[in-house]
C-alpha cells in the first residue's frame, strides 16, 4: 500500500521557510532588456497606485535619466534624502542604508540594483544593501536590466561587444517573490532612443551605433524573455511541489507530483582566461534544470608554480562560484582527471562543465601528452560522466583582482618561489666530488658500476633539493662520464655507440627521479596541510570538551584560531542584557560597530567579505543552534587565505565549535543556577515548614501558660511556671540549632569556623554533656561504657559537647532507655558511641544512613515529636569540621547507634601540657 504520508523532515523545513519568509520583505524587480524600455517608469507607476491605496511608499533612490515622463511620476511620493560620500576629491550622492533601516517604510524603491556603491559604504553592491533592507522586514522595488546578471555576462558581452562591469548574482532574481518583466519592442525601443526618451541626444547617438543595434535588441529581448520564462517556471515547480505535499495531506491534488530532478553539476575551475565564462554557464546550466551545482579547481604540482596573480584570477573564479550559489573546493593531485572524477561520484554529479581548451599549435600538436585531452581522460576514467565544454566569451567582463595577499591551496603559499641558487650549486658541487673521487677507481671500477654511482648521486641531489637540481645533476654527471671514463677521456667524444644508450639512460633516470621526488613532496605538502587542519580542529574540540567556564571557552577559541591562521584573534560574547562585550582596550584595526553589525545581522563581514571589505578585521558570527553567542574577529597573517575555499570552511567550523561550547556553558550554568534555585526553594520550604510547626507550637503553649497565670489559683502558678521554663528551653534549643548551623554552614562554604582545640578529658566532656541535656532526657536513664584507660584528646570541648546534647535529645526522642555513652581510644583515633535500645532506624533509610544528617531531615516524616531536623545535620558539621566522621546504624540487640570518630594524636608530657 502507498504511503501517502507527507515527510516529516520536508514538512519541517517547508514550516521554517514559511516563517523566514514571513519575517523577511518581499522584493519585486522589474526586469527589462535594456534601458528605456520602462522599468522605472512602470515601477513609479505601481508606486502611485499604492500610495493612493493608503501604503507607505518612500522612494529610496531612483535614477530619471533627465526622462521629463519619469520624473513626472516623482510627484506626492516622499523622497529618502541621500548620503553624500567623500572620494578622491569629489562629492558623491549614494543611497542612504541606515536612513532607511530607521524610517521602515512598507515600501521602498531602490532603482538600479547592480549599481556599485561608492568606496566607504557599508557594502560593495546596491543588491547587498537590498539583502539588508529584506532582513529588516522592508518590502523593496526595484529594477535591472538582463546585462546585468552575472551569469548572462560572457554571453551578451559576446553579442553586443561591450563589456558589462556591474553585475547581479542570478540568485538574487531567482528569490525575488516577483518579477515584473517590462517589454517593448525594438523598433519601438529604437524611435524612443532616436526621440530623446532614453539617453541625451549625443549619448543617444553613440548608444544607436553600438549597443542599440537592432540584432542586439533582439537577442537580449529574447533571452530577457527567456529568463523571466525560467523565474516563472520555478513558480509554478514551487506551487506543484506545494499541492504535492497538499495531496498528501488528503487536501487534493492527488494527481500532482513533485518534479524530481537528480544528478548536480560540477564545474572545472582552470587556470586560463575562459575559466569565469565557464563558472557563469554552469550557474544558467543549473538554474535551468533546476539542480545543486559545485565548482572545483585542481592544483597540481605544475600549477603550484603559478604567479601570484594567476593565483588570485583563479581564487576570483572560485568567489564568483560561490556568489552564483556553488559550492566549492580546490583538490590536489597529480592527476586532473582522476581527482575531477573522483569528485563528480563523490558529490553524485552528473554532468561536467568545463572550458574549451585551446588547440596545440607549432610542435605541440606531435607531443604524445597532446593526444591525451582532459576531456578524453575524463570519458576513460567516468564513461557515465556527460562533459560539456564551454566556448570562450572574449567580451565578458574580467573579474576583479582582489587585494589580498593570498597563498596556495597547499596553506604554504607565498609569492612565486625563487630559484634555490644552493640547491644547484650543491648539484653541481656532487658532481665534481662523484668526478674526483670516482677518477682514482676508474682503473679498479667496471664503467657501470660508476655509471651507478653517478645515478646515487642524483638520486641524492633529487631527494634532497627537488626537481630543478635533480636535472642539473643528471646532466653534469652524464658530461662528466662522457668526459672523463668514456673512451676516449678527456674528450666528448664516443667510441662505443652504446656508450649513446648510457647516456640516456642517465639522463632519463634523473629526470624521472626528479620528477618523483617532487610529485611526493607535493604530495607530502597536500597530507600536511590537510592533517594541520584537523589536528587545530580535534584540539579545540578536545580542550572545548573540557571547558566549564566561557572565560575558558574564549581563551582556548581565540588561541585555536590564532594558532591556526596567525595574527590575531578575539572571540567576542554576549552578556547578560545580549549586548556584544566589546574589548576595553581593543587592538590596532578593530572595528566595534563592524563586530556589532556582524552579530546582530548574523553575517561576515569585513575583510574578505562582500560587506565593509576594506576593514582589517575579518568578523564572523558565533552560530549556535539556538542562537549567535557572540563574534570572532580576525586578523591573519595572511589574509588571501580567507579566500580559499577549505581555509573558509576552517573557520567557519572553528567558528561553529567555538558557538556550540559557549552555548554548552551557558545551559550548563542555567542548569546550576536551576538546581541551586530548585535546592533553595526545598530548605525555604522545608525550613519555613519546621518553623511553622516546631515554633509556633511552644509560642503557643507560652502565650497559653501565661494566660493562665490571671486565671490559676496560687497554688499553681508553680506548675504553670515550669511548664512555661520548659516550653522556653525547647523554643531555646530550636533558636540555637538555626544559629549553629547558619554558623557552621558559613565556615563550611568559606567562612571561618573557629575551633578552639585544646587537651580535654573525654570524661568531663560526657559528663558535661549529659548535664546539659538533662532538661530533654527528663526521666530517661542514661549508662556511660567509658574505657578506663582514655587518654587526652586535642578537640573543642564546647562544640563536641553539642554534638553529644543532639544526639542524646535525638535518643530520647525516637529511641528508649536505657541510653548508654560510650568512648573507647583506638590507634590514630577516638571513638564516641551513643545508643538507645528503641525500634532502631526507619525502615526507609536503611542502606541510606546518611540522609539521617541532611538538614530538614526527621527519622519520621510525620510525627507529634517536636524538632525541624537540624540536630544530626549540626552534628556532622561539627565532627567534619575536626576532621571526623559520624555514622549511624542499627545496633545487634536492638536500638539504634551512632559513632563518632575523631582524629588524635598522642597527648604531649604533663610539664609541655602545663606550658
Amino acid at each position: 500500500m502507498h504511503d501517502a504520508r507527507p515527510d516529516p523532515d520536508a514538512l519541517i523545513a517547508q514550516l521554517r521557510n514559511d516563517e523566514a519568509r514571513a519575517l523577511r520583505g518581499k522584493l519585486r524587480i522589474y526586469f527589462g532588456a535594456s534601458a528605456g524600455v520602462g522599468k522605472t517608469w512602470a515601477m513609479l507607476s505601481a508606486a502611485q497606485r499604492e500610495r493612493a491605496a493608503g501604503r507607505d511608499v518612500l522612494i529610496g533612490v531612483v535614477e530619471t535619466h533627465g526622462r521629463s515622463e519619469t520624473a513626472a511620476l516623482l510627484a506626492g511620493l516622499d523622497t529618502l534624502p541621500l548620503r553624500e560620500l567623500a572620494y578622491r576629491g569629489r562629492t558623491l550622492a549614494e543611497f542612504d542604508l541606515d536612513a532607511a533601516l530607521l524610517r521602515k517604510p512598507a515600501v521602498l524603491l531602490v532603482d538600479e540594483l547592480a549599481h556599485t556603491n561608492a568606496p566607504g559604504s557599508r557594502h560593495a553592491k546596491r543588491w547587498q544593501d537590498v539583502q539588508e533592507l529584506l532582513a529588516a522586514g522592508i518590502e523593496v522595488w526595484s529594477a535591472l536590466n538582463v546585462q546585468h546578471l552575472e551569469s548572462l555576462n560572457g554571453t551578451v558581452g559576446a553579442i553586443t561587444g561591450v563589456r558589462v562591469h556591474e553585475t547581479v548574482p542570478d540568485t538574487v532574481l531567482d528569490e525575488a517573490d516577483e518579477v515584473v518583466l517590462v517589454d517593448v519592442t525594438p523598433d519601438e525601443l529604437t524611435a524612443r532612443l532616436a526621440a530623446g526618451k532614453v539617453y541625451l541626444p549625443q549619448q543617444a547617438e553613440r548608444a544607436a551605433q553600438n549597443f542599440f543595434r537592432k540584432g542586439n535588441l533582439i537577442a537580449l529581448r529574447e533571452i530577457a524573455l527567456r529568463r523571466t520564462a525560467e523565474h516563472v517556471e520555478d513558480d509554478v515547480r514551487g506551487w506543484r511541489v506545494e499541492q504535492s505535499g497538499a495531496a498528501g495531506n488528503g487536501q487534493g491534488g492527488a494527481s500532482l507530483q513533485a518534479w524530481n530532478t537528480s544528478g548536480a553539476i560540477l564545474a572545472c575551475v582552470g587556470p586560463h582566461e575562459g575559466a569565469a565564462q565557464t563558472v557563469r554557464t554552469a550557474a544558467r546550466l543549473a538554474g535551468q534544470l533546476n539542480v545543486r551545482w559545485h565548482a572545483a579547481y585542481v592544483e597540481t604540482p605544475r600549477l603550484q608554480r603559478l604567479a601570484a596573480a594567476e593565483r588570485d584570477r583563479i581564487l576570483a573564479v572560485l568567489k564568483l562560484a560561490e556568489e552564483l550559489g556553488a559550492a566549492t573546493a580546490v583538490l590536489t593531485g597529480a592527476d586532473v582527471a582522476e581527482q575531477l572524477s573522483e569528485q563528480a561520484r563523490r558529490l553524485n554529479c552528473a554532468t561536467l562543465v568545463m572550458g574549451r581548451s585551446e588547440p596545440a599549435s607549432g610542435w605541440r600538436r606531435w607531443w604524445p601528452a597532446a593526444s591525451v585531452s582532459l576531456p578524453r581522460a575524463l570519458a576513460q576514467r567516468a564513461p557515465a560522466l556527460d562533459i560539456l565544454e564551454v566556448g570562450r566569451a572574449d567580451s565578458a567582463r574580467r573579474l576583479a583582482r582582489t587585494p589580498l595577499n593570498t597563498p596556495r591551496a597547499d596553506d604554504d603559499d607565498h609569492e612565486k618561489a625563487p630559484i634555490h641558487w644552493p640547491g644547484y650549486a650543491w648539484a653541481t658541487a656532487t658532481s665534481v666530488a662523484l668526478t674526483l673521487l670516482c677518477t682514482p677507481l676508474a682503473s679498479v671500477l667496471e664503467l657501470s658500476n660508476i655509471v651507478m654511482l653517478f645515478l646515487l648521486g642524483v638520486v641524492g641531489v633529487a631527494m634532497r633539493f627537488g626537481r630543478g637540481p635533480s636535472a642539473l645533476a643528471a646532466l653534469l654527471n652524464v658530461a662528466a662520464f662522457d668526459y672523463f671514463f668514456v673512451p676516449p677521456r678527456l674528450s666528448f667524444a664516443v667510441s662505443d655507440v652504446q656508450y649513446v644508450l648510457t647516456f640516456a639512460i642517465m639522463l632519463g633516470v634523473g629526470l624521472l627521479v626528479g620528477q618523483l621526488t617532487a610529485g611526493l613532496r607535493f604530495a607530502a605538502g597536500v597530507s600536511t596541510s590537510r592533517e594541520r587542519r584537523a589536528r587545530s580542529l580535534f584540539e579545540l574540540t578536545r580542550e572545548l570538551s573540557a571547558a566549564l567556564e566561557s572565560t575558558q571557552v574564549v581563551t582556548l577559541g581565540a588561541a585555536a584560531v590564532q594558532g591556526h591562521f596567525g595574527g590575531h584573534a578575539l572571540v567576542l560574547v554576549t552578556d547578560a542584557a545580549d549586548q556584544l562585550v566589546l574589548p576595553t582596550e581593543p587592538p590596532e584595526g578593530f572595528d566595534a560597530q563592524v563586530a556589532d553589525w556582524a552579530f546582530r545581522h548574523s553575517q561576515p563581514a569585513g575583510l574578505a567579505t562582500a560587506t565593509l571589505a576594506a576593514q582589517p578585521w575579518h568578523y564572523v558570527p558565533l552560530k549556535a543552534p539556538m542562537r549567535v553567542r557572540g563574534v570572532l574577529a580576525l586578523s591573519p597573517a595572511q589574509p588571501r587565505w580567507l579566500l580559499i575555499p577549505e581555509q573558509a570552511q576552517q573557520l567557519d567550523t572553528l567558528a561553529r565549535q567555538i558557538a556550540i561550547a559557549l552555548e554548552r556553558v551557558h545551559y550548563v550554568e542555567v542548569a546550576q543556577q536551576a538546581v541551586v534555585e530548585m535546592e533553595s526553594e526545598r530548605l525555604r520550604n522545608a525550613l519555613l515548614g519546621a518553623i511553622s510547626h516546631d515554633v509556633r507550637t511552644p509560642l503557643t503553649a507560652l502565650i497559653a501558660l501565661a494566660e493562665s497565670l490571671q486565671t490559676l489559683p496560687p497554688e499553681e502558678h508553680g506548675n504553670a511556671a515550669r511548664a512555661i521554663v520548659a516550653q522556653a528551653h525547647e523554643l531555646h534549643a530550636l533558636v540555637n540549632n538555626l544559629l549553629d548551623m547558619a554558623r557552621l554552614e558559613s565556615g563550611i562554604a568559606g567562612g571561618a569556623v573557629n575551633l578552639r582545640r585544646d587537651w580535654q578529658s573525654v570524661e568531663e566532656v560526657v559528663g558535661s554533656s549529659i548535664r546539659a541535656a538533662r532538661t530533654s532526657l527528663g526521666d530517661a536513664v542514661v549508662q556511660t561504657a567509658l574505657a578506663a584507660d582514655l587518654p587526652l584528646v586535642e578537640f573543642d570541648a564546647v562544640l563536641i559537647e553539642r554534638v553529644l546534647v543532639n544526639l542524646l535529645e535525638n535518643a530520647t526522642k525516637y529511641g528508649a532507655p536505657p541510653i548508654v555513652v560510650g568512648a573507647r581510644a583506638e590507634p590514630g583515633t577516638l571513638v564516641l558511641t551513643v545508643r538507645d535500645h528503641g525500634p532502631g532506624l526507619p525502615a526507609a533509610l536503611l542502606g541510606h544512613e546518611q540522609k539521617l544528617f541532611d538538614k530538614f531531615t526527621r527519622g519520621e516524616a510525620e510525627s507529634a515529636t517536636p524538632g525541624v531536623g537540624l540536630g544530626l545535620a549540626i552534628c556532622r558539621a561539627v565532627v567534619s569540621a575536626h576532621g571526623g566522621e559520624i555514622t549511624a546504624a542499627n545496633a545487634r540487640d536492638g536500638g539504634a547507634e551512632f559513632t563518632v570518630t575523631l582524629p588524635r594524636r598522642e597527648p604531649p608530657e604533663p610539664a609541655e601540657a602545663q606550658l
